[in-house]
């Protein structure tokens, strides 16, 4: 039959798997349907293959791993723009002093900050986060429903409280006009804080912190759909601690563990 039909044997017996219905991805399409239903569509394909890698010691190739997402909507969620708005409401300039140096290995040494929005059909609310660049974690936040000088206030207090950093940490802000106004002054010099800010019309400056924000509204807002306000700011309590203590990074560790990594590295240095 096969030299009738001028087929190699291997064909036709692939040709005759595909029509009994047999699939040889499917023990892999439940793996990543595993992990998809565990972190709720959070996980890309690259991060899929290092779950795959971690959690099921299993190698598969990254491109493998797009195909079979692709073929067989496992896609994870889409990440969204975010939306900013600048309002200056102060008149304070810093220098850029961290330059785009998105990176340390020292804990508490360099720390990003943005705001971000948190809009609801009853109503807004306001994130304020801190993220030290050394494991990505986040070392604090706070949510309010008003954006005022508070908010950034209540982060930088909750920091210092949390982590009594050693030496006082370089603190990089777009220029938004909490950052700008003499409160914001005031509270990193008591604390003896170094500012930095972006330069103008840059947000690249601070990409580190805005990509958090994309992370969590594309993990969390985007894909849970809170209904009210108060589900929403529930759902980032939550999510902040899976992004710290569960979510892995690329380079297969979550932001604790890598921030852990570098405090048993600083303590063996002293």
């Amino acid at each position: 039959m096969c030299k009738f039909y001028n087929v190699s044997r291997r064909g036709f017996y692939d040709f005759r798997k595909r029509q009994q219905g047999e699939n040889p991805d499917q023990e892999l399409i439940n793996l990543i349907s595993e992990c998809h239903k565990k972190h709720k569509r959070r996980y890309g394909y690259r991060r899929l293959t290092l779950w795959l890698k971690q959690e099921k010691n299993l190698v598969v190739n990254k491109k493998k791993v797009l195909r079979i997402t692709s073929r067989n909507n496992l896609l994870s969620a889409i990440r969204r723009r975010k939306v900013t708005k600048f309002k200056p409401n102060g008149n304070l300039k810093y220098e850029n002093v961290l330059n785009r140096e998105f990176y340390s290995e020292i804990p508490n040494e360099k720390w990003v900050t943005d705001i971000s929005y948190i809009i609801m059909p009853d109503g807004t609310a306001y994130l304020s986060a801190i993220r030290d660049l050394c494991g990505n974690f986040i070392v604090a936040y706070r949510t309010a429903k008003k954006q005022d000088y508070s908010i950034v206030k209540n982060t930088i207090s909750n920091a210092i409280q949390a982590e009594k950093p050693q030496k006082p940490p370089l603190l990089h802000s777009d220029g938004g006009g909490q950052y700008r106004s003499f409160d914001y002054r005031e509270q990193t010099t008591e604390h003896g804080i170094t500012p930095s800010m972006s330069k103008p019309s840059t947000p690249g400056d601070n990409a580190c912190a805005e990509n958090f924000f994309s992370i969590f509204k594309t993990e969390c807002i985007y894909l849970e759909k809170p209904k009210t306000l108060d589900e929403a700011l529930k759902l980032t309590d939550e999510f902040v601690h899976y992004y710290n203590y569960e979510r892995i990074q690329g380079n297969g560790l979550t932001p604790y563990e890598e921030r852990q990594i570098a405090f048993v590295k600083q303590k063996a240095d002293i």
